[in-house]
């Protein structure tokens, strides 16, 4: 003890606090992750190679989980289902919610912090609130999306006899061929807003001196996009084109509330996570609904991996 009855920092049990007291502040995350985060991660490992009935009710078949689940029909239909869900909401919702980005960032136009609020909204509502509300917008006759398309598409028939008339008894739901058109319309609806503010952010950090500079040496607006804009914003847009993928390849509250708590006709809005829970919580295999699960995780990985090395972020 020091004269002022303070402990001596040399003391042995002033070191020991001084040692110990990092991991007791980082001591609960690691006990809460440990319990509920590390262990369901290994145990799901375990199961994968386990065929089970129940909690308890368990036989070790080693990798004959994903040996069947390659040759599983319905584990194909779900991938397949999940990868164009994930095509077309990436590859449509990412332009849209860029070219939205850039409408909104210019000074020109009047209550943009306005617009932006009503294109982010619907992002705060839940997955489950949106199929509710879209399962209704897409009944027949009285929905809401027949009763607009109907007169717009007979109106664009007239002079583009290639675009189909929609019908008012078009059931969108009910048809496999419409049932992904109807998923993607929900995302786009629900998630362009979201992807909107990251670039919005993005656009926000391009220094306006390079657009100065850009404009001095006669480029017009695609050139300074190309030149300026597009090398500005790739980090942010490879995040967003990362996150979007996995967004889309996690799917499952969507369909499934908007197809009545299934798959839908002919499995055409079956994918790989409601695949998931069918087989684990409705069928009780836990032990095959991790093996598609890890199969999912590593999927995602690779697919991550190559976005990566193709934007140039993952270099050789």
């Amino acid at each position: 003890m020091t004269k002022t009855g303070k402990p001596s920092g040399t003391s042995p049990w002033f070191r020991l606090q001084h040692r110990l007291a990092p991991y007791l502040f980082v001591a609960p995350f690691l006990i809460l992750f440990g319990l509920f985060g590390f262990w369901p991660i290994v145990k799901s490992v375990i199961l994968s190679l386990y065929i089970t009935s129940g909690p308890r009710d368990q036989v070790y078949v080693g990798m004959a989980n994903f040996r069947f689940l390659l040759r599983d029909p319905d584990f194909h239909i779900a991938v397949w289902n999940t990868a164009v869900f994930a095509f077309w909401s990436v590859f449509v919702q990412l332009p849209l919610a860029l070219a939205l980005a850039l409408l909104l960032s210019q000074r020109w136009l009047r209550g943009r912090e306005w617009f932006r609020l009503v294109f982010f909204s619907p992002n705060l509502l839940g997955q489950v609130f949106v199929g509710v509300l879209f399962s209704v917008l897409f009944v027949p006759q009285y929905g809401l999306l027949n009763t607009v398309l109907q007169p717009v598409t007979a109106f664009l028939h007239r002079f583009l006899p290639f675009v189909p008339v929609i019908a008012l008894d078009t059931k969108w739901l009910a048809n496999p061929s419409l049932v992904m058109p109807a998923l993607v319309l929900t995302s786009l609806w629900m998630y362009v807003g979201f992807n909107m503010i990251y670039f919005l952010a993005a656009l926000q950090a391009v220094d306006r001196d390079l657009y100065e500079a850009a404009t001095v040496d006669g480029a017009n607006g695609w050139q300074q996009f190309l030149a300026v804009t597009m090398p500005g914003i790739r980090p942010v847009a490879v995040f967003v084109l990362i996150t979007s993928t996995i967004g889309s390849f996690q799917l499952f509250e969507l369909p499934y509330i908007m197809l009545g708590n299934g798959p839908g006709p002919n499995k055409a809005g079956l994918t790989i996570v409601m695949y998931l829970y069918q087989t684990g919580f409705l069928s009780g295999d836990l032990g095959y609904a991790s093996a598609v699960g890890w199969t999912l995780a590593l999927g995602l990985l690779i697919v991550s991996l190559a976005q990566m090395r193709i934007t140039g972020v993952l270099r050789r």
